[in-house]
């Protein structure tokens, strides 16, 4: 008597996140979910060394993320610049604090769609776009 092997059906995994539009004076931060997609900006926080890490652990505390977002500028043509190096160092200290996966996505024009959106905080509003960008492309099979 042989056995019947069922495949296992793919299932989607409730995950929330947190996402970052780095910015050297400022760093807007978004929430979401894998399960509705979807992303809402929460606030801005100013990018002052340890006080910037203080509200941000704050945040964690709060939200509780399985995972962080950063987004990481790049010239229009794809190419880096300084503040590529920049978000991407920010983003290596938010895994190294945090201990948390840190993803990073491209964020080439998301001021720009926030400012035509008519955003009242375009950092938070920038990072939420940042945030449905990453979770457009999320893979939802575990």
């Amino acid at each position: 008597m042989s056995a019947v092997v069922t495949p296992a059906r793919p299932t989607t995994a409730h995950r929330s996140f947190l996402a970052f539009d780095f910015g050297v004076k400022r760093v807007g931060v978004a929430g979401g979910n894998s399960l509705t997609r979807s992303a809402s900006p929460l606030r801005t926080i100013a990018a002052t060394g340890d006080l910037r890490f203080a509200e941000i652990a704050a945040l964690i505390a709060e939200w509780q993320p399985d995972a962080l977002v950063v987004g990481v500028p790049l010239h229009p043509d794809g190419a880096p610049h300084e503040n590529t190096e920049r978000a991407r160092r920010f983003a290596r200290q938010l895994a190294g604090r945090y201990g948390l996966p840190v993803h990073e996505v491209d964020e080439r024009y998301t001021t720009t769609e926030a400012r035509a959106d008519g955003a009242r905080d375009l950092d938070a509003a920038s990072a939420a776009i940042i945030l449905e960008q990453y979770l457009r492309n999320l893979d939802t099979t575990v």
